[in-house]
């Protein structure tokens, strides 16, 4: 299979397997381990990620995978078409009996997501996005929301792994947009935070120190929906570039004008 309908089929199929494998074990006691202070792993998300690469193994030999627990378990190369994967997206909310978690997967040609599928199992909500096909949420097309103002929208953000040594300058931020914005959530999963500014179900999104694994599927959906993607400076969004402002489009140069004045040392682009 090498065409971007398999390609989708198994980003549909690999997610899929990953939420049951994902509510086989929710709610039941976990062995949760550290990869830093506040930056946990269980089992599940080591089984998700076996899983998930042996199955794309088996069907594009080819292919390589860049995925949050083992990715160094493949060698890349640059030429090679990659699969993006975040077996647990949400793992704190998971460890923590939260429900809000899901697994995401894009596959890059030349570092461009060209499909990509994310699966909330305790909704049982897909989110997919093939390049030029737009966007949709269980078979049906999603749209971005038509807010024209921040101060009428509704908005998401996420902190990073490193929160403890920024709250400073996060916090600041934080603040500037909620004396700004309707409102602010943080959910906690990136991808479905970005799935949901596809959807229209919030007008923005912001994160920084993120992972491609975090983004790269979420931001296809959200560019295949009609939103808008950038840097926290406005500059061009890169899958690998760390940061994000995702928008329906119609809030996006008001919401930058914010970000860019709280970009962390070393955000900026060059």
């Amino acid at each position: 299979m090498s065409n971007p309908s398999s390609w989708l089929a198994t980003a549909i199929e690999i997610v899929q397997l990953a939420g049951a494998i994902q509510l086989r074990h929710f709610g039941q006691e976990l062995e949760v381990n550290k990869k830093g202070a506040i930056d946990l792993v269980t089992k599940v998300d080591i089984e998700v990620e076996r899983m998930g690469r042996a199955l794309i193994a088996e069907r594009f030999p080819d292919h390589c995978v860049l995925a949050e627990e083992l990715e160094n378990e493949t060698i890349e190369t640059s030429n090679q078409p990659r699969w993006v994967f975040d077996p647990l997206d949400g793992t704190v909310n998971y460890a923590h009996g939260v429900p809000i978690f899901c697994s995401c997967l894009a596959l890059e040609i030349d570092g461009r997501p060209e499909v990509a599928a994310v699966f909330d199992p305790t909704r049982q909500e897909l989110f997919t996005a093939e390049r030029g096909g737009g966007a949709s949420l269980n078979g049906e097309p999603v749209r971005v929301s038509d807010s024209s103002c921040v101060l009428d929208a509704l908005l998401c953000t996420g902190f990073p792994y490193d929160i403890h040594d920024t709250v400073n300058q996060m916090m600041g931020l934080f603040g500037a947009i909620v004396g700004r914005a309707r409102a602010v959530r943080r959910l906690g999963s990136a991808a479905l935070d970005l799935c949901y500014v596809a959807s229209g179900r919030f007008d923005g999104f912001w994160e920084q120190r993120l992972k491609p694994w975090d983004m790269s599927a979420g931001s296809l959906v959200v560019e295949e929906a009609g939103g808008c993607l950038s840097r926290l400076d406005g500059t061009l969004f890169d899958t690998h570039g760390d940061q994000i402002v995702a928008t329906n489009g119609r809030i996006h140069d008001e919401l930058i004008a914010v970000t860019k004045c709280y970009c962390l040392p070393g955000d900026l682009s060059d």
